[in-house]
């Protein structure tokens, strides 16, 4: 509803060049480099989100100036920063990108530590402009009322309230990591660490994902982001001249076998239907990989090893040729921009002295890359459209590229488990330990 920037423009596209510029004059990273295919990428941008409760009474204009006056306070003149207010949801809340360097330099790091910073500030800019927040972060730092509120108004659990968050982002999302950064975007706090834990805005405690079931533990949640659109109504076939699908047949029928009589953890595939061993996550697993084993051809491990192998090598070919062709694109974008402000400037009848030297700077720029008409200005738009076209095709073949070898890593590791005998062995010693901790929970209630 309402868009201010920062030391750069509104427009996304501007604003993204002109971050882009500031971040490489200060990083020794691309602003636009694909992310690493192990581990993490750097961080080239913060985004807050900034609420506010219906009982605050804050009205969209209200909320910009708040959003406006509290990066300015909190992260300086020099920061570069796109603010937008919206209406789209019961209540008003701001969205804020903060470029990760500012014009000086100054590097901001987003941390438990900077986030109390940016609470306090928050609460202390509220204060300025007469709101009294529903934000409680004295002292220790608890978390908002509001939240909690519409919890306790729809009538969910904490755990529900989490496991409906997850369910509702996990299809949009291409990794664990994604979908922890998606939560984290929805105001929910996220440790890592042995096991993932998660606290909802309004929540006083952590709480881990595998206690929310079976379904929500770090291996259940990598299985259904993997495999949600892989395998699904292929035949398993079974081939007696490979050892590597004749494995694979055999565990999917001992883990169905398990499944039916109960013995077993039950994790569900869909969690809208009953458990059932045509709705089991572990089964649904080992047959999406028996699938992709059938549909790829993979007749040995030693051969998907070989696959994994150039996977890694193409990725890294396709992650330079992108970096390549954004370079290329970015310069014809901002020599097309230069080549229209000239051709507008040339047809005005009178020029200020700033609308001359820039026209000067334009023609010096267009002369250098042989623009001499509106005709090849036309020619450059043609090209910036196909070469954007060009790097999209290119993006999604790299995210194909990935998902397989995400899916090629995760079906080595299960097959050295079934190869070793311990796949039904860690099936049957989860349901043994979850017995006993059932008899123990019983015991303690009596």
């Amino acid at each position: 509803m309402l868009t201010t920037s920062i030391n750069c423009t509104t427009n996304s596209h501007d604003a993204y060049l002109q971050m882009k510029a500031v971040y490489e004059q200060f990083s020794s990273n691309k602003f636009n480099s694909p992310p690493p295919l192990e581990g993490k990428g750097t961080v080239k941008a913060i985004h807050y989100i900034m609420s506010f409760a219906d009982k605050e009474n804050v009205t969209p204009e209200l909320a910009h100036k708040i959003a406006k006056a509290f990066v300015r306070k909190t992260f300086g003149e020099d920061v570069q920063a796109v603010i937008a207010t919206h209406v789209d949801k019961s209540h008003i809340h701001n969205h804020i990108i903060l470029n990760s360097y500012d014009l000086s330099g100054k590097k901001f790091y987003d941390n438990k530590s900077s986030l109390k910073n940016v609470r306090e500030s928050t609460n202390g800019i509220c204060k300025a402009f007469g709101v009294t927040s529903a934000l409680n972060f004295e002292g220790k730092g608890k978390s908002m009322q509001y939240n909690e509120w519409e919890h306790k108004k729809n009538g969910t659990s904490w755990k529900q309230h989490i496991r409906d968050e997850i369910d509702s982002l996990i299809g949009s999302v291409d990794s664990l990591d994604e979908l922890l950064q998606a939560l984290e975007e929805c105001g929910y706090e996220i440790k890592r660490g042995k096991y993932i834990s998660v606290k909802a805005p309004g929540q006083q405690r952590f709480i881990r994902t595998k206690t929310l079931g079976e379904e929500y533990t770090e291996d259940s949640l990598n299985t259904r982001i993997l495999y949600r659109e892989v395998g699904t109504g292929s035949t398993p076939i079974q081939d007696s001249k490979s050892q590597l699908r004749a494995a694979y047949v055999d565990v999917i029928g001992d883990v169905r076998i398990l499944a039916e009589h109960h013995k077993k953890v039950q994790r569900k595939k869909d969690n809208a239907l009953p458990y059932s061993a045509d709705n089991d996550l572990d089964i649904y697993k080992l047959s999406a990989q028996l699938s992709i084993i059938n549909r790829d051809n993979i007749n040995s491990i030693g051969e998907l090893e070989g696959k994994i192998s150039r996977l890694r090598s193409e990725y890294e070919k396709q992650r330079q040729a992108i970096n390549y062709y954004i370079e290329q694109y970015n310069r014809m974008v901002s020599l097309l921009e230069q080549a229209q402000e000239y051709f507008v400037l040339s047809s005005k009848a009178e020029l200020t002295s700033s609308e001359k030297l820039k026209m000067t700077i334009c023609k010096q720029l267009m002369e250098s890359n042989d623009v001499k008409s509106p005709a090849d200005v036309d020619s450059l738009r043609e090209r910036v459209t196909n070469l954007d076209k060009k790097i999209s095709a290119l993006k999604d073949k790299l995210e194909g590229c990935k998902n397989r070898f995400d899916v090629y890593s995760d079906i080595t590791k299960t097959y050295a488990e079934i190869s070793k005998g311990d796949y039904i062995g860690r099936l049957v010693e989860e349901e043994k330990q979850r017995k006993e901790r059932e008899v123990k929970k019983r015991k303690k209630k009596l």
